[in-house]
């Protein structure tokens, strides 16, 4: 996912991780660098503005922990596209691992431990422009402005966002500026509008209401209850006296996605999960435990989840 991210914006590569934050303070946050290892020159930088946002791939290359007091009148959307990421918060640790995004509020502390194969896509939105959204448009922002819930997302479940992101990268690639301008309009809207929509926030819990609904959230427990059985879109309906098109549409609302493709990830990334704890002997038995009988099929949708095969899981974890 996203890995050729701005390929054509490389501002550092090859260079010493404080060369990294000196851009990163300029022109993207104020923080401080923290070494946590040994210094090596192995940190990357890409940068590129985009219909107001400014867009950065980054890798320290090294062990690092990373201070902000806070990111002043700026969000700041951050996937994580390889290794892992820390939140140090309140006594707490938050663990953001590749193919996982959250939301950084304007004026938050911030606190982070970069694994020496961590590399991040940011995108700084600042806080007027989301605060003018089109999506914004019919409803009362809060008093306090719009606030995410800082808690980590699958993208894989929002193949809506991951879409947008990929034609917007794609398009940076391709095009020259002024090829670009023309439609930076209307990329920035329909970014913002699933922004809003893939992250909790205040918000959306006090416009909209809560993005899963009572009986979702009874549907997504039966699927957590049952992820080692094949469930199908008559089951869901049985248990929640839904009819099956209401289903399509509340999956979509809450996940841009399907209820089949909902499954098929959740199913997935709680497999992943198992590898990586050590809790099985092989691929095929999981495999099959978890109900995916196809196993060619199996192997090429998880690489395609997680950028690796599922053996390649189970040596790592080993």
């Amino acid at each position: 996912m996203f890995g050729q991210s701005l390929a054509g914006a490389t501002v550092l590569q090859g260079a010493h991780p404080e060369e990294v934050s000196s851009f990163v303070n300029q022109h993207i946050g104020q923080h401080r660098l923290e070494m946590l290892g040994e210094q090596k020159r192995k940190s990357s930088l890409s940068f590129r503005e985009f219909a107001g946002f400014g867009m950065s791939q980054l890798s320290y290359g090294n062990h690092v922990r990373v201070k902000s007091p806070e990111l002043e009148s700026i969000y700041h959307f951050q996937v994580v596209t390889r290794g892992e990421c820390v939140w140090h918060q309140a006594g707490e640790r938050m663990k953001v691992r590749s193919g996982q995004a959250v939301m950084v509020n304007p004026y938050e502390k911030i606190d982070l431990e970069y694994s020496d194969d961590c590399e991040k896509l940011i995108i700084k939105v600042p806080e007027h422009v989301l605060n003018n959204a089109r999506e914004l448009s019919h409803g009362r922002l809060p008093e306090d402005g719009i606030r995410f819930t800082r808690a980590p997302v699958e993208l894989r479940l929002c193949p809506a966002l991951i879409n947008i992101m990929e034609a917007v990268l794609s398009e940076l690639d391709d095009a020259e500026d002024e090829d670009i301008n023309p439609i930076c309009g209307t990329y920035r809207e329909i970014i913002l509008k699933k922004l809003l929509k893939v992250f909790p926030s205040n918000w959306s819990s006090q416009e909209k209401g809560p993005a899963c609904t009572p009986t979702l959230g009874k549907m997504l427990h039966y699927i957590e209850q049952n992820v080692h059985r094949n469930i199908d879109i008559e089951e869901l309906s049985s248990i929640s006296n839904m009819s099956v098109r209401s289903i399509y549409n509340a999956f979509s609302k809450a996940f841009a996605t399907t209820p089949k493709c909902y499954i098929k990830q959740f199913k997935l990334q709680k497999l992943r999960e198992d590898l990586l704890q050590g809790k099985c002997r092989n691929v095929t038995e999981i495999a099959l435990d978890y109900g995916f009988s196809h196993l060619g099929r199996f192997s090429s949708d998880y690489r395609k989840s997680f950028g690796e095969l599922p053996s390649e899981t189970m040596r790592m974890a080993g």
